[in-house]
């Protein structure tokens, strides 16, 4: 079973107006959508269910103003964050491009991360086959970014799924070895041995997997923001 993580980016008319909130404004720090009712349907009616972090206020009276929003429920976890679940009705603008869904054996993963500038991440497993014939499905007005491909492993979402393999294995090894304990039980030129390259290509595969890790991690899971 193969996994692709791409990054999607819409024209503007294809926008949700909730999409449009998060680009326009800057009361939105993070959000991810965590379960939907089927990403490829036609059917009329939708619930989804998205973790936010952002100014309550706008972002509910935003909400409000949707049209396509029948009602929805929202439930506070702190100052700054909340869950919102939300019954929608299928916009004509998300069926155009949801229906390179259809008829594939490919299933997008959660969560789909939305940033700034209303751009999402998702990550989609199935055949090789079917996710060349998905990307190949949507629509030429949607810019399609592909992070990674390879075989897909759980364990290694959603904080490492962006990782290249390489430097995925430069981080088992690490881990495996000792590079990792305090005090370190093993050195760079360690891991380079079992990665049989160079030390300066271990030092670089670590540095960059580091890097990739504690930014998404930060990202993801800082709470420094509802301290201040």
């Amino acid at each position: 079973m193969k996994y692709l993580d791409v990054t999607m980016s819409q024209p503007r008319w294809m926008l949700h107006p909730m999409q449009e909130f998060i680009r326009d404004g800057d009361h939105v720090d993070y959000e991810e959508l965590q379960a939907w009712t089927g990403m490829a349907s036609d059917r009329p009616v939708e619930y989804v269910l998205f973790y936010v972090e952002a100014d309550r206020e706008p972002y509910e009276a935003a909400l409000d103003g949707v049209d396509s929003v029948r009602w929805y429920d929202l439930t506070e976890i702190d100052d700054d964050s909340f869950y919102v679940y939300i019954c929608q009705e299928t916009r004509t603008e998300d069926v155009s491009w949801r229906r390179a869904f259809a008829d594939l054996n490919v299933a997008p993963v959660p969560p789909v991360v939305y940033d700034s500038d209303a751009s999402f991440h998702m990550t989609l497993v199935g055949t090789g086959e079917d996710l060349q014939a998905l990307l190949a499905d949507l629509p030429d007005d949607i810019d399609v970014t592909v992070e990674a491909i390879g075989e897909y492993d759980r364990r290694h979402a959603p904080v490492v799924g962006d990782l290249t393999d390489r430097q995925l294995e430069a981080l088992e090894a690490a881990a495996e070895l000792g590079f990792y304990e305090v005090p370190r039980e093993a050195g760079v030129a360690d891991v380079a041995a079992a990665l049989s390259c160079a030390d300066s290509t271990a030092s670089t595969l670590l540095q960059e997997a580091e890097a990739r890790v504690m930014r998404r991690l930060v990202g993801r899971y800082s709470r420094a923001q509802t301290e201040r």
